[in-house]
């Protein structure tokens, strides 16, 4: 009987906005409750799904701990958080014969810039140097020098938007139990590319992007490669090594390690000018709204909270307001204590209060509206795709002039329709809809509506990367950076 062990941490955080991540923030479940992803798209689910139809297999579960995307963790935070995770895959090592840890590769703590990279350097001090460790990764994450050093092979999501969770678990889990039968002797190649990137050409089943990852898997379904994968980073999780980085893992064949990372950096390099975001002007795509029959998105990927972003931007809806936009308006924020207020005041009661600016004033002056409330209710959802739950907390449905808007205590990733549908509204019904997400799956939005505004607004995530204010990763770097000479090279794990 072989025995695996499993785990799960997962945050993504932008470093822009102001508001510190806690411990409280995430959703943790101990042994027998990872098993709530069982069936699920959820990485852990495509590994359970590949360890349970094994014959010989035992599985030990120890903690799951994810919390949404959102600002730096905070020391204390952090401290309690590796501490309990750490506590309990430790409790969890006798008689293992293979670890499978999946993570997203974008964390980041006061006093601690790469958790991932501290947690796995922990794991692999206490189990020593011929346990097989297998993780697997969000594209958006940073694969650090220090976390590769741990592990002995990878999986790192292949789909933009993400469909592919538990596909890239399925894939680690085959990995892991390839190596755990012995004979495999890993080679990984890492080629870092100075450059960050957002935009259009990162949805993968249209952009450039798509077609440099399609390579990835053609390596890997021929064989010829154990994993491959090209890794863009969130450039707003400013770390030292945030980048844009190709990975090709063999089995002992370093020099074709080495010559795929290095042709797949190649290709990548000329493209960083088409992968950028390409921003409308909020006062042009207004107007422009108002002369287009049928619904129009106004895409917020300033205030992305599945980025990092606080969520209570009302830059949009001050600039509507400015305008004097009058068909129907949809949107959300997170104001807290606009969603408290509604709730004292209770459904059909209007009031005076501010939208916006709740988390981040210095982006977002607090707007102040007379609304109605509509609907209140607890925010609890589940994600489209993943089915993951959401917990905004209390949430209601406020009106106010031609503006339907969802306000919420607390930020939850809003790259589907969840919290629309989850709160008695149907985006298809209103003519301006404010999505807070840089891209979501084609039929969600962009298979009915007529034009899709990409639109330049202030926020900890937005596309116009020089407008955030990097401090900490490695310069110089593309678009950051006006000259930057890049030559790939690659570096040689023999893990």
């Amino acid at each position: 009987m072989k025995r695996i062990l499993i785990a799960d941490c997962k945050q993504e955080i932008s470093s822009f906005n102001p508001l510190p991540s806690q411990y409280e923030d995430f959703l943790i479940r101990h042994g027998e409750g990872l098993y709530e992803q069982r069936g699920r798209n959820q990485e852990l689910g495509g590994a359970l799904a590949v360890f349970e139809a094994r014959p010989g297999v035992e599985i030990v579960p120890t903690i799951c701990a994810r919390a949404g995307s959102a600002g730096l963790l905070s020391a204390e935070g952090w401290k309690r958080l590796s501490e309990e995770v750490l506590a309990a895959i430790f409790a969890g090592l006798d008689g293992v014969d293979g670890i499978y840890v999946s993570l997203h590769g974008a964390m980041g703590a006061d006093g601690e810039l790469d958790p991932e990279g501290h947690l796995l350097e922990k794991l692999r001090q206490r189990v020593g140097p011929d346990m097989p460790i297998v993780i697997s990764l969000d594209l958006h994450g940073i694969l650090t020098d220090r976390m590769l050093r741990q592990v002995d092979g990878f999986s790192i999501y292949r789909t933009y938007p993400h469909v592919d969770f538990a596909d890239t678990g399925r894939r680690a889990a085959e990995l892991l139990l390839k190596l755990m039968e012995g004979g495999v002797n890993p080679v990984a190649a890492r080629v870092v590319i100075p450059a960050l990137v957002r935009g259009d050409e990162l949805i993968t089943k249209t952009g450039c992007y798509g077609d440099l990852l399609a390579e990835c898997r053609r390596l890997e379904e021929e064989g010829s490669v154990l994993a491959a994968g090209i890794m863009i980073g969130n450039p707003f999780t400013d770390v030292p090594e945030l980048c844009s980085q190709v990975l090709i893992l063999t089995d002992a064949d370093r020099a074709t390690a080495e010559r795929e990372a290095t042709r797949l950096a190649q290709e990548f390099w000329p493209l960083r000018f088409r992968m950028q975001g390409k921003l409308v002007p909020l006062e042009r795509a207004i107007a422009q709204a108002r002369s287009i029959d049928g619904p129009v998105i106004f895409t917020d990927a300033a205030d992305a909270t599945s980025s990092g972003a606080s969520g209570d931007s009302n830059a949009i809806l001050a600039g509507l307001r400015r305008a004097g936009y009058g068909k129907r308006v949809l949107a959300q924020i997170v104001d807290a204590p606009a969603a408290a207020a509604a709730h004292a005041a209770g459904v059909g009661a209007t009031l005076s209060l501010t939208l916006g600016g709740s988390i981040d004033p210095a982006r977002f002056p607090p707007m102040p509206v007379r609304a109605t409330v509509r609907l209140l209710s607890d925010g609890e959802a589940s994600l489209e795709t993943m089915k993951a739950p959401l917990r905004a907390g209390p949430t209601a449905v406020l009106t106010y002039d031609n503006v339907t808007i969802v306000v919420m205590s607390r930020s939850v990733s809003l790259f589907d329709r969840a919290m629309y549908y989850a709160n008695g509204l149907d985006p298809e019904d209103f003519d301006l809809i404010v999505v807070k997400s840089p891209h979501t799956e084609f039929h969600m939005y962009d298979q009915w509506c007529a034009r899709n505004f990409n639109v330049d607004a202030p926020g900890a995530t937005s596309a116009n990367l020089k407008s955030l204010g990097h401090r900490i990763c490695a310069r110089p770097v593309y678009p950051l950076d006006e000259t930057v000479a890049f030559a790939p090279r690659a570096s040689i794990y023999e893990l």
